[in-house]
C-alpha cells in the first residue's frame, strides 16, 4: 500500500468486504445429478466493497475501505492482494478468532449462483463489521455505503451529511434513510424484483424520485436502465453490448464507476453512460480481480459507441 493512500484517500467504502471462491464452469450451468467440470477456480477479494475497490483502484482512484471483520483466512489473501494497490486497510479490523467471511460462487456465462451463511451470520446478533469512522470519511470526497449494516451504514450517511460528502449507495429502498440523503443510487434488478414484486420499473422509478433529490438508477440487468431525479422525467439507457464470461461483480463494478463519476462531476447522462461501460467491460473477463477495468478500455468501449 502505497503511503500516499494512507494519508488522504480520495474515497472512502464502507461494507461488504470478503473472500470469494468462484468457479467458471466449462460446460453450462449445474443440473441435478449430473457431473460438472470446473475450468477456472480463484480465492479473491469479493464483496461489494471488495469489488469497488478493486475496480476504483484499475482506474486510479485513491481507496480506503471498512466494514466486514477479516479472519484468518481471508487477511493472508486480501493483504497480498492489494499490497501494489491504491487501497488502504488500515481500517479494517484483522481479527485472529474466526477464518472470515467467505462466499462460494459458481458461475456459468449469463448465470451464477452464490452460495454462503449469511443469513446465518445476520441472525446471530452479533456485530461483525466494524463502525464507520468520522475522521475517514471527514478526509474523504466521495464515499460509498452499502445498506446492510443497519444502524452502522445509517451512521455512515449521517456522517457524510454532517461534512457534506455526498455518497452513493445501492439498493436502498425509497423510504429509508440511505435513499433519501443519497447523492446516487443504484437499485439492481434483484432488489426490484424481491422488494416491489408485481410493480413495473417505471412505478418504482415514481416512489423513488418522490422521496429523494439525488440521482435513482435503476439496473435490469440486459435491457434498458431507468435514470432520473425528482420532478424530471425518466429516461432510459441501453447497456453496451459484449460478449458475457461471466457476471460475477457486474453490479458492484457499476456502483464503482458511479463514485468516480460522481468525483470527476459528470452529469446523470455521462454518469450512467461511464458506470454502464465498466460494468460492460468487468462482465466480459474472469476473474473480475485480476482483470478490472482501465479507464482507457472503459472510454474505449464509450468511444465505440
Amino acid at each position: 500500500m502505497k503511503d500516499t493512500v494512507t494519508n488522504k484517500p480520495e474515497v472512502y467504502l464502507f461494507g461488504q468486504i470478503l473472500g470469494t471462491h468462484s468457479f467458471l464452469l466449462k460446460d453450462g450451468f449445474l443440473k441435478p445429478d449430473e457431473y460438472s467440470e470446473i475450468g477456472e477456480k480463484f480465492f479473491l477479494p469479493g464483496g461489494e466493497t471488495g469489488t469497488a475497490a478493486t475496480v476504483l483502484s484499475s482506474l486510479g482512484i485513491s481507496v480506503r475501505m471498512d466494514g466486514t471483520w477479516i479472519g484468518t483466512e481471508v487477511a493472508p489473501m486480501l493483504k497480498d492482494f492489494y499490497t501494489d494497490k491504491s487501497v488502504d486497510l488500515s481500517s479494517l479490523n484483522f481479527c485472529a478468532d474466526n477464518p472470515g467471511v467467505m462466499d462460494y460462487v459458481v458461475i456459468s456465462g449469463l448465470v451464477r449462483s452464490p452460495m454462503g451463511f449469511f443469513q446465518t451470520l445476520f441472525s446471530s446478533g452479533k456485530r461483525w463489521w466494524n463502525i464507520p469512522k468520522e475522521d475517514d470519511i471527514r478526509s474523504s470526497k466521495v464515499v460509498a455505503i452499502d445498506p446492510f449494516f443497519g444502524e452502522e451504514s445509517e451512521l455512515a450517511a449521517k456522517i457524510c451529511i454532517q461534512y457534506k460528502i455526498p455518497y452513493v449507495t445501492i439498493d436502498s429502498r425509497h423510504d429509508s434513510f440511505l435513499h433519501k440523503h443519497a447523492a446516487i443510487n443504484v437499485v439492481s434488478k434483484e432488489c426490484t424484483s424481491n422488494g416491489y414484486q408485481g410493480m413495473k420499473p417505471e412505478e418504482i422509478m415514481n416512489l423513488m424520485q418522490n422521496e429523494a433529490d439525488g440521482l435513482t438508477i435503476i439496473t435490469q440487468g440486459g435491457r434498458e436502465m431507468l435514470y432520473a431525479r425528482k420532478g424530471e422525467a425518466i429516461k432510459k439507457m441501453k447497456p453496451f453490448n459484449v460478449e458475457v464470461k461471466s457476471t460475477l461483480g457486474a453490479g458492484d463494478t457499476f456502483k464503482a464507476g458511479c463514485v468516480y463519476a460522481l468525483l470527476k462531476g459528470m452529469t446523470d447522462d455521462e454518469t450512467v453512460r461511464f458506470a454502464s461501460a465498466c460494468s460492460a467491460v468487468a462482465i466480459s473477463r474472469f476473474p473480475l480481480p485480476l482483470n478490472p477495468p482501465t479507464l482507457d478500455e472503459v472510454n474505449q468501449l464509450i468511444y465505440q459507441r
